[in-house]
This record gives structure tokens, C-alpha cells and sequence, in this order.
């Protein structure tokens, strides 16, 4: 179980995070409506407990730009929205470990027609720790608020050797369901947390906490349902 709280642009959001019980943070160093700066996310770190993941979510950024923010701001994790190079996790992992730093990796993949051959291209890649799998639109990779087809994403979230994580779309009205459907190793949620975009919502931020961690303790206890991997998933549903 893996709960992560994204987009946080405030201390009092991620010590809100922390106090309810999330595992990660993360904070988005790329355009968007919740975008921060190093300088902003360096004043926050000290302040979160060091058990606290801090994700820095990064989207087509060089090399140079996310090490040095991820050392600069203390990170512990990287969020990375591009496919580029496949050696890039490699290099980043090598490069942070030889400076004292053991990150978590997630690989951010978008869901479609082709979400299993998506994951069997970069599971394979011991430097990613884990895939992240969110919805997008033409304009926007991530913070959506836009649910995927949960249904036909099964079979594909069955047949991954590596940890998912589902996005997109979550709230704490659906988030059990999802977690149900999916079986997902962790989850994580922007839009659907907050009062205004960048500003979390205290009672919204404690009941998907709440909801998730109790999901995850249901399906612990529970048979596996039946799977018939395929090797594919459907068409998404029009949402």
C-alpha cells in the first residue's frame, strides 16, 4: 500500500498530507496551475517529517535540472512524464546513489489501447521502481481530474511484474472502488483533493486517506478475483 498526495504547493498542505497518514507528497516543478520552484520547495522539506516521501514531478527536464533540484530541495523521489531515453532512470539512479541519495523512480505512462505493451516496454528497467498510470488530455499530462476505464485497464494492471500506481481521476468517493478493480500497489491524487487547484481541502485530503487505507486492508484479505491476461486491454470508455 502506497498513498501519495500530489501537487502540493504550500507547507500546510504537505504537513496535511503527512498528518493524515499519506506515505509520499509530490510537488511539480513543471507548467502547470501547480507549479513550484526550487526555492519554494526548499523552504518546505525541512519541515515534514524525514519517513515522508517528497516526490519532485518532472515533465521532459534535462538531467542536470532534476538532480540538481532533487539535491538542492533534499527529494527523495522523481516522477518522470517522459519516454525518451530508457537510460535516463539508469543514469539518475547511478548519479543520486553515488551521492548518498537511494531515490524512488516512477515511470509515468498514460492509459490507452496499448497500457500492457506500455508497461512490458519499461518493466524490464530494474532503475524504475515503480509505474505510475494516469489519464491525459491534449493539453494536459497530469492533475486531469479525468478517471480511466478501470474495467479494461484490469487485465493489464494483473499481468505487471513491477508496482503500479493508479492515478486519475481519484477522489474519495471512488477511490475504494478503484483499488478494488485494480489492485493497484499504491495511488495517487491531485484534483481530487482540493478546494482550488494548488490548494488541498482539509476534510477531502482525510477522507481519501481514509478510504484508501481502508481498501487496501479489504483486498489484503480477499482471494484474488479471476484474470485472463491478454496481453492488451479495450478501448477506454467514453468519460
Amino acid at each position: 500500500m502506497w498513498i501519495k498526495l500530489c501537487g502540493n504547493t504550500s507547507l500546510d498542505d504537505a504537513q496535511l498530507a503527512a498528518h493524515a497518514g499519506a506515505h509520499a507528497i509530490g510537488f511539480i516543478f513543471a507548467a502547470s496551475r501547480r507549479q513550484v520552484t526550487a526555492e519554494q520547495v526548499c523552504r518546505i522539506v525541512p519541515h515534514l517529517p524525514e519517513s515522508l516521501e517528497k516526490i519532485g514531478v518532472f515533465v521532459d527536464a534535462g538531467f542536470e535540472e532534476m538532480v540538481h533540484t532533487m539535491v538542492e530541495c533534499g527529494l527523495t523521489g522523481v516522477q518522470l512524464h517522459q519516454n525518451g531515453d530508457p537510460a535516463l532512470a539508469v543514469r539518475l539512479r547511478d548519479h543520486l546513489t553515488a551521492r548518498g541519495i537511494q531515490p524512488r523512480i516512477l515511470q509515468v505512462l498514460h492509459y490507452g489501447d496499448d497500457l500492457a505493451e506500455q508497461i512490458q516496454a519499461v518493466q524490464t528497467n530494474p532503475a524504475i521502481d515503480a509505474v505510475l498510470v494516469d489519464s491525459r488530455t491534449a493539453t494536459a499530462v497530469g492533475g486531469t481530474g479525468i478517471a480511466f476505464d478501470w474495467q479494461a485497464a484490469r487485465s493489464a494492471f494483473a499481468g505487471a511484474s513491477k508496482h503500479l500506481v493508479a492515478a486519475g481521476g481519484l477522489n474519495p468517493q471512488n477511490v475504494a472502488e478503484a483499488i478494488r478493480t485494480l489492485r493497484p500497489w499504491g495511488v495517487d491524487v491531485v484534483t481530487g483533493v482540493e478546494s482550488a487547484p494548488g490548494k488541498k481541502d482539509p476534510e477531502k485530503v482525510k477522507a481519501f486517506v481514509a478510504a484508501a487505507r481502508g481498501a487496501f486492508a479489504k483486498i489484503q484479505v480477499l482471494p484474488e478475483p479471476a484474470h485472463t491476461y491478454t496481453g492488451g486491454c479495450h478501448s477506454p470508455r467514453n468519460r
